[in-house]
């Protein structure tokens, strides 16, 4: 095993530490981002093994949600239904409602034919 597989298993289990955070990850292996992001470019192994982590990240966030929506927190349900609900109506719409006329500024613009026309009117040609 190379170090550089050796850094690699260490950064997905630092990611998974951080829920995918990679800044965290990057400072507690001692790499950069932009080996990082090098890695992701040119090895599908641990891309796959990231993004299986960004998976991770994201369950768990949606389990804090459920959390929250179990515990009766308002926010969490409204939020819940706005973005899971709209098959069942769950939406929000701004409605615009006018009423009265509506003013409209027109702006009177002159084509080369008319300027022609105010010409020959002034000199009499």
């Amino acid at each position: 095993m190379t170090n550089s597989d050796i850094n690699k298993k260490a950064m997905i289990e630092a990611l998974e530490k951080s829920l995918g955070v990679v800044t965290s990850a990057c400072k507690s292996v001692g790499i950069s981002r932009e080996t990082h992001y090098r890695w992701t470019r040119e090895d599908p192994e641990y891309q796959e093994a990231v993004e299986d982590i960004s998976g991770v990240a994201l369950d768990f966030a949606e389990s804090q949600l459920h959390r929250q929506i179990k515990d009766g927190n308002t926010a969490a349900t409204i939020f819940y239904l706005k973005t899971k609900g709209k098959g069942r109506g769950y939406i929000e719409r701004i409605e615009n409602v006018h009423e009265g006329s509506v003013p409209v500024n027109i702006k009177e613009v002159k084509t080369y034919a008319d300027n022609k026309a105010d010409k020959e009117a002034d000199t009499g040609d």
